[in-house]
């Protein structure tokens, strides 16, 4: 049997989308028992939520004042001292899990593997490589603990109609001082989480400022969506860096995704692969964006995009 803990995250009210689709991955390990660690101080909510999720066999509530700001330089002890007994260890391939699974990973002195994007066998996994343009398979000793980012782009999240136990643990270790939460800035928003949106609206370089950008907003409102970009309206400062969809940005893998003004560098292309439907937009009809996607649109944004949003009402 494979008993496997995956490492939740969450907001300290609910769990991120990431947690349910950690769990999918999970359940794919033939005889996997699947515990899933909050780490908060104050996550009865959380387990709440995530002991309904398919597949969960028990919630463990590790609460302690330090966990009420997460830090992965925190936390990884913490994961540590539960793990005994644990064949593998999963984290999701977002910011969170990127900053927490290396310091598990080295503090138990084996490899990570980033990036699971489909189960093989309990310790053989399939990983893309060189930016998505090739997958890869590995296989992990059976010897040592499993620790593993899982691509959450290539998972559905469980369904809600299970019962786990819950159960809280008490830890008696040092945590280090040599970090400590001084404060958080983040930009705050009414759209969808970029990394767990149905739809998703993105703006390259061809919208030309920042206040260009505005018609990007402006679309993806009308219809619920969230809002992306490609690095080279990120480095152009028409956007903050937390809104960069591709390789060095997020991931996604939204039902719809709308690439408007975007060439398409494969670099962009890695992080929206996994998209159901992919609409392009954009005057140059030799763009490499067009090579991907299902709806081609050949045209200058400023004339297509007040339309499209005319057209949606």
């Amino acid at each position: 049997m494979s008993k496997i803990l995956i490492i939740a995250e969450h907001t300290n009210d609910t769990a991120n989308a990431s947690t349910a689709k950690c769990i999918q991955c999970a359940t794919e390990i033939p005889n996997a028992e699947i515990d899933v660690a909050v780490f908060s101080d104050n996550g009865e909510s959380v387990a709440n939520e995530i002991a309904k999720m398919d597949g969960v066999t028990k919630v463990i509530r590790i609460e302690h004042d330090a966990n009420s700001n997460p830090m992965a330089a925190l936390i990884a002890p913490q994961v540590i001292s539960i793990s005994k007994g644990y064949t593998h260890i999963f984290g999701p391939s977002t910011t969170f899990g990127k900053d927490l699974m290396p310091r598990v990973a080295a503090l138990m002195d084996v490899n990570q593997i980033s990036d699971v994007m489909e189960i093989l066998d309990s310790h053989k996994f399939k990983q893309p490589i060189y930016a998505g343009n090739a997958i890869v398979t590995v296989e992990a000793p059976t010897t040592v603990p499993v620790v593993a980012t899982v691509r959450i782009a290539s998972y559905r999240a469980v369904g809600s109609s299970g019962s786990a136990q819950i159960e809280s643990a008490e830890l008696d270790i040092d945590l280090p001082s040599h970090s400590r939460f001084i404060g958080i800035q983040a930009a705050t928003s009414d759209r969808p989480d970029l990394q767990t949106a149905a739809k998703v609206v993105s703006g390259g370089r061809a919208l030309g400022s920042e206040e260009n950008f505005e018609i990007i907003y402006d679309l993806a409102d009308s219809f619920g969506a969230g809002v992306g970009a490609s690095r080279a309206a990120v480095d152009a400062g028409y956007v903050p860096n937390e809104m960069q969809v591709g390789q060095t940005g997020k991931i996604i893998a939204p039902d719809l995704y709308i690439a408007i003004g975007i060439s398409g560098a494969i670099q962009h292309l890695t992080g929206i692969k996994d998209a159901g439907t992919i609409v392009a937009i954009n005057k140059d009809a030799e763009a490499p964006i067009f090579e991907v996607a299902d709806i081609g649109l050949v045209g200058d944004l400023f004339d297509v995009v007040p339309e499209l949003k005319a057209a949606l009402g």
